[in-house]
């Protein structure tokens, strides 16, 4: 494994992480919205709402595909 497909690994992983950071409170504001429209009120706290964002981090890398490995297992 030369050099470059090192930093190709890297570049998908630190991709998938900014990505899932930024993508998951968008997704949790969006089901506070839809949630506040229909009526339910919640009261979460600082510490409950990481909770949520990092389980949400987590769910949005799963269903991340890095199109490094996939391309690796065509040739």
């Amino acid at each position: 494994m030369n050099i470059m497909n090192k930093c190709s690994i890297n570049k998908c992983s630190i991709y998938k992480l900014i990505g899932s950071l930024v993508v998951s409170p968008i997704i949790y504001y969006v089901v506070k919205f839809f949630s506040k429209i229909a009526g339910v009120t919640y009261d979460i706290t600082h510490g409950d709402a990481f909770i949520i964002w990092v389980l949400l981090a987590i769910l949005v890398v799963l269903c991340f595909k890095c199109e490094h490995k996939n391309s690796k297992k065509r040739k």
